[in-house]
């Protein structure tokens, strides 16, 4: 239910901000953009594949790193970075902020968001696969379900007791047709 809930406030405030966008826009009557950057200071994404591409380049390109998913959304990027499963904390700490510091310098890279935690940097890889086959919502949504679901936790009030069926010395017969 939980999941449910969040799932449908993560595509309200997607639908309602893009609702927004475009009423701006029909109310600009030279329907140009003035800023090249958002209030926030990120600049503004236009082509997210190449914008992608490049910061995974980018990543890809400081030592220790093996793979590199990043995803777009919007004007922020996240990118997963896998390391050697046999490198200590510390370590892949270091290759963290290497990956972050090489970033900072790009105007696209400076806001983005970087991790190293394998269980994200998978659900950054399924979400890049849904993105390419045309799936962005549903498959962010997806994830975005598959993530929380490990995050919320998991309270003994919540617990359903099921009560174990009278007849456990006889196994179930398969019915066959």
């Amino acid at each position: 239910m939980r999941l449910l809930l969040i799932a449908m406030l993560v595509i309200g405030l997607i639908s309602g901000c893009g609702n927004a966008n475009k009423h701006a826009a029909a109310n600009n009557p030279s329907n140009q953009v003035k800023a090249k950057s958002t209030p926030n200071g990120k600049p503004a994404i236009h082509d997210r594949a190449a914008v992608r591409e490049h910061l995974t380049s980018l990543a890809k390109k400081v030592p220790g790193v093996r793979g590199v998913n990043c995803v777009v959304f919007g004007n922020t990027a996240i990118v997963g970075i896998d390391v050697d499963a046999n490198l200590e904390r510390s370590r892949v700490g270091t290759v963290k902020y290497s990956v972050a510091e090489v970033l900072s310098k790009d105007k696209y890279g400076a806001h983005a968001l970087v991790t190293a935690d394998v269980d994200l940097n998978q659900r950054l890889h399924e979400m890049a696969a849904d993105i390419q086959q045309g799936h962005p919502i549903s498959g962010f949504t997806e994830e975005l379900a598959d993530i929380m679901g490990r995050i919320v936790p998991q309270t003994p009030s919540d617990v359903r007791h099921i009560e174990p069926s009278r007849n456990t010395d006889q196994p179930k017969m398969k019915k066959h047709m």
